[in-house]
């Protein structure tokens, strides 16, 4: 069992990585929300765009992106965030509209960090 900081972080590999317009901090074995993926259940993806690794006492810097560094994962499903409404109102003028919204998203297991320097 891997020590764990007061983040509740592992002291092993992480990488911060881009993906549908968000960066984020990934660790081998964590679940991640990321937006809608093409990927079917039970799929490998990878990711390539990857701004920044570490872990163990090392540190890659990606000018944007770490060259040879990926990261793979494990499509588990996919889903529907939870509703936003949207309301639109214009006064004086008797409109209003009313209309909900529910972002698709993508669980995916991280399975792997790969820097290759």
């Amino acid at each position: 069992m891997a020590r764990r900081d007061s983040h509740g972080r592992c002291g092993e590999l992480y990488a911060i990585i881009k993906t549908g317009g968000k960066q984020l901090r990934v660790e081998p074995g964590q679940t991640v929300k990321v937006e809608k993926l093409s990927a079917q259940k039970g799929e490998t993806v990878e990711f390539t765009e990857v701004l920044l690794a570490g872990g163990e006492g090392e540190l890659y810097i990606g000018r944007p992106f770490v060259t040879g560094a990926r990261v793979w994962g494990k499509v588990l499903g996919t889903g529907k965030g939870r509703k936003i409404l949207v309301f639109h109102y214009k006064p004086k003028k008797n409109i209003r509209r009313r209309r909900g919204h529910r972002q698709p998203f993508t669980m995916v297991r991280i399975e792997a960090i790969e820097v290759s320097s």
